[in-house]
């Protein structure tokens, strides 16, 4: 059966330090790995051909041997003739293939290829933020611990990070880590069960109707770009307090005979509103999209449309901090602000919580789902009639 053992060499460059080294061993011929760590002299003992305890490579390398006494076994139990080649290859393939960085990367890839440039996003912002906590270095995946997750954590949270933004980075790694775990076969060491993966409980973003009056009578026609940041949070609100990345993607076929039906990108959920003169008032104001786009959002064919949604959104909440300013808001304006108020305004209302749980973001989305398809259409309709009425 094959063998590896872990050997020290010394740098010609400098007697004080060296590499360490794997020496695989089977049927009489011998390859010699360099493996990436680099120790001193005396963090070898010479004496029982091992590293020391406190040596900070230890941990690794004894998770190499690991990984090589798993290759050896998988090896075996085939039935067939291998060398040690084949020992080789299969741990340096392991270890190409199976690093976090690399995981991740291959997931935004597959992702983008089916077309799901959100998901695709969010695997990505996820990829820069863990390489930013590893100072750019990259890790198996079988070297994920607890502790190493604890620590990402509270990097995250030194930062500045709210609880649910930790979560998102926490459940998109730990997604992509669970898969790769699978697809590998190793064992889970739940790295994760000791952060924070849920939601919590956030501040109230709503304002009142009185407040919202304010900022539709505002004059802005000598800031074009809050005008327009006013009209968006203005029409997100008139649709029940639709995200932007839903009114981005809004087609001209959307609307038909006084009906807006489109599907969130969030939930896959087909939705109805009843078309209004409040919302046609917006689309009037501006120049007929050449795009296959209903709103002046996405407007130039041919480009990343996910990324210009997203530039425009930053743009829109830049100038709605600005408008909240201006209206003496008691918290900063955003687009997500105009979906929870047109809740709040419902709410306070009396309306039905089955018709509002969706824009008010139950803790139980698949609940909601499921209590809001069994619900008439035009119920919602009159709960936003009436709403709207008040402005």
């Amino acid at each position: 059966m094959a063998s590896v053992k872990v050997k020290f060499k010394k740098l010609r460059r400098d007697d004080s330090y060296g590499s360490i080294v794997y020496e695989v061993k089977h049927c009489r011929k011998v390859k010699v790995i360099v493996n990436r760590f680099n120790i001193s002299v005396s963090e070898w003992d010479l004496s029982r051909n091992m590293v020391h305890v406190a040596c900070p490579a230890r941990s690794g390398i004894g998770l190499d041997m690991s990984r090589f006494s798993r290759i050896i076994n998988l090896l075996e139990e085939r039935g067939v003739p291998y060398a040690c080649e084949d020992i080789v290859e299969e741990y340096m393939n392991f270890c190409a293939s199976w690093s976090m960085f690399q995981v991740l990367q291959t997931e935004v890839l597959k992702l983008k290829g089916q077309g799901r440039e959100r998901t695709a996003a969010a695997y990505r912002q996820t990829l820069n933020s863990f390489s930013s906590f590893r100072h750019g270095v990259d890790i198996l995946i079988d070297e994920i611990s607890p502790a190493l997750i604890e620590g990402y954590q509270a990097y995250l949270r030194t930062r500045g990070n709210a609880l649910n933004t930790v979560s998102f980075y926490m459940r998109i790694l730990r997604a992509a880590y669970n898969q790769a775990i699978e697809n590998a076969a190793l064992e889970n060491r739940r790295p994760f069960r000791r952060v924070f993966t849920g939601l919590a409980k956030t501040k109230k973003r709503a304002v009142s109707i009185t407040m919202i009056k304010r900022i539709k009578n505002l004059d802005l026609r000598a800031d074009s770009d809050a005008d327009f940041a006013r009209d968006m949070f203005l029409l997100s609100f008139y649709l029940r307090g639709m995200s932007l990345v839903d009114m981005a993607f809004l087609r001209k076929t959307s609307l038909s005979d006084g009906r807006l039906i489109y599907q969130r990108h969030k939930t896959g959920q087909t939705l109805e509103i009843e078309w209004r003169k409040e919302m046609q008032a917006v689309i009037d104001k501006y120049p007929a999209n050449p795009t296959e786009y209903l709103l002046p959002i996405i407007t130039k064919p041919g480009i990343n449309e996910y990324v210009a949604y997203r530039k425009v959104g930053y743009k829109i909440n830049k100038n709605l901090h600005a408008i909240s300013r201006m209206i003496g808001a008691p918290s900063r304006l955003t687009l997500y602000v105009a979906r929870h108020s047109w809740a709040s305004a419902a709410k306070s209302r009396h309306v039905p919580i089955g018709v509002i749980c969706e824009a008010m973001g139950h803790d139980s989305e698949t609940t909601t789902q499921i209590y809001l398809s069994s619900l008439e259409t035009s119920v919602v309709d009159r709960a936003n009639s009436m709403i709207l009425s008040l402005l």
